[in-house]
């Protein structure tokens, strides 16, 4: 269950990382750990994400991106698809509410072609209409999202408007990203073991920090969240640089 409060003090609040992605794996791993259908490990993630937003708001966090479904994960069995489709749908209609008044403006990032249900495009751009002012926090949901995919849909963009490949350059790809004002990831996070970043803000991450955990999803709270951060901090970023 969420952690109602856990002290940060260990950190340097003049440090905190400004936005913060996470791979939010092993949810089927942790329900069939406990016999439970896959689709359970999904349902307790929530309580998850909800207590990793808290901490985030906590440290003053200002972005915090979330992989929520990705453009591989249609592959999955058809019945944890539909169940993560409308899953999906009812945490933006059941939660949308809370997080507008806790002051969390609520993005999207992904290809919205016809595979995402009407009602879940309808949902997502309710949510975004609600929390658009709001300035706290903002929550980047990757959905249907593939960082080779954003990377093919920002080259595509670009051919349409015929711009001369001797004026391409990386300011140029990164203007026609799925959202242009997102700034990158200073940390990225992985759960439940795995040493992969699964296709996640590929282009963006280019010099994020990475931490991975054996944590699976389920168990995952603000401190872990605050763990990893101390892991950041205790990193030298250079940059490609010698300082």
């Amino acid at each position: 269950m969420p952690t109602d409060s856990v002290d940060p003090g260990y950190l340097d609040m003049d440090r905190i990382p400004r936005h913060v992605g996470c791979v939010m794996d092993g949810n089927g791993r942790w329900a069939e750990q406990r016999g439970m259908a896959r689709t359970e490990g999904h349902a307790r993630g929530e309580h998850a994400l909800f207590d990793v937003i808290e901490g985030a708001l906590e440290l003053g966090i200002e972005w915090l991106s979330v992989y929520a479904f990705s453009t591989e994960n249609w592959n999955r069995p058809e019945d944890e698809v539909r169940f993560l489709m409308n899953f999906n749908r009812n945490i933006l209609r059941s939660r949308c509410e809370e997080l507008n008044q806790m002051g969390v403006r609520i993005r999207f990032v992904g290809r919205r072609d016809w595979r995402v249900p009407k009602g879940v495009v309808q949902e997502m751009d309710e949510a975004i209409e609600l929390t658009r002012c709001n300035k706290r926090l903002t929550l980047v949901v990757a959905f249907n999202y593939g960082g080779r995919a954003e990377i093919v849909d920002a080259v595509r963009k670009i051919a349409e408007q015929q711009i001369p490949a001797s004026r391409i350059t990386e300011r140029t790809i990164a203007r026609h990203l799925y959202d242009q004002e997102m700034p990158e990831p200073d940390l990225i996070i992985r759960t439940s073991g795995e040493y992969r970043i699964s296709n996640f803000l590929l282009w963006e991450l280019a010099y994020s920090e990475l931490v991975f955990t054996d944590v699976l999803w389920p168990d995952f709270d603000r401190r872990d969240l605050f763990a990893a951060i101390a892991q950041y901090q205790d990193r030298h970023r250079r940059f490609g640089q010698v300082q």
